[in-house]
């Protein structure tokens, strides 16, 4: 568990449906639930969603800058 809302954390899978749509477009992978969890434990602690995201789902699932760019943007979109 990691400690945040419902909304958040649907907000969070959502997140990582987006996540696997990009798989076979520069993604071996989607978002784990792992990662999930560690995100929400962010944001628990008080870091903003989009930051916790960032940190916790987009930047350890690739190297490929484009690729990141593409997920950072779908957080992005999820979010607003």
């Amino acid at each position: 568990m990691s400690g945040v809302a419902a909304d958040t954390a649907a907000l969070l899978v959502r997140i990582a449906a987006s996540s696997r749509n990009l798989k076979g477009h520069g993604l071996q992978e989607g978002v784990s639930t792992r990662m999930l969890i560690h995100a929400g434990r962010l944001v628990a602690q008080g870091i903003a969603l989009e930051t916790a995201c960032r940190i916790a789902l987009v930047l350890p699932i690739t190297d490929d800058a484009d690729v990141r760019d593409a997920f950072s943007a779908a957080v992005s979109a999820a979010i607003a």
